[in-house]
């Protein structure tokens, strides 16, 4: 089964209380493909909730996401469409959610595409059709959007820099951030400018092997 043919699949609603067709009337095949879907997600997300607590918290790339993780103000969304479009569409949708969403229950949002973009470059271009939807939903100032890549390079390092790390996930990530969310945190962390100094220096202290051994892993497609 390819992988984009789970694009219509990953917003299934299997809550008790919708309304639907009695259990005998579900064609078993549309069942059994709504369960790989969910379990695509899951795994999708574990992947992702290992690196976080790994590497973007355990190692402290990010000071500010630990208080959030824990406090379990983040919000995952996995899109299992190979198709960018789908996940410029799914984008729109969360921007718009975490907007209207309650801070005080939904912090921040990761959007996390394991089958779509695996090129980075080609990744890299489709940011700014991110930033034209992010425009276009007139949230510019309100929202922003992040990006992780399994092969995120930073133009003029190195193809095997380990500072590239402090931005390689284990699938194409969005992390869609309040702008309220990092004025406050930069006000809170005053050498806030220093993180990714730092980050550099911790990183090529680790090493390849290092980071490996924080057994950080992508599951789904091959990714790694």
């Amino acid at each position: 089964m390819k992988a984009g043919s789970l694009s219509a699949v990953h917003s299934v609603s299997l809550k008790a209380s919708d309304a639907g067709p009695v259990a005998s009337d579900i064609d078993p095949m549309t069942s059994k493909t709504a369960n790989i879907a969910l379990e695509l997600e899951r795994i999708a997300i574990e992947d992702t909730q290992r690196w976080l607590m790994a590497a973007v918290i355990g190692l402290n790339l990010c000071p500010f996401a630990k208080a959030v993780v824990v406090k379990d103000k983040v919000r995952y969304r996995v899109c299992l469409s190979s198709a960018p479009q789908d996940v410029l569409q799914m984008l729109a949708e969360e921007l718009q959610f975490l907007a209207s969403a309650d801070a005080s229950l939904v912090e921040t949002t990761l959007l996390i595409a394991p089958f779509a973009l695996s090129d980075f470059l080609d990744f890299n271009q489709f940011l700014s059709e991110c930033d034209a939807m992010l425009a276009s939903l007139g949230l510019v100032g309100e929202l922003q959007v992040a990006d992780f890549h399994p092969d995120y390079e930073f133009a003029g390092e190195p193809p095997h820099a380990m500072g590239h790390f402090t931005n390689r996930s284990p699938y194409p990530t969005l992390h869609l951030l309040r702008e309220s969310s990092i004025d406050e945190a930069v006000a809170l962390y005053p050498d806030a400018a220093l993180i990714f100094e730092r980050n550099i220096a911790s990183l090529e202290l680790l090493g390849a092997k290092g980071w490996a051994d924080l057994g950080v892993v992508a599951r789904l497609n091959g990714c790694a």
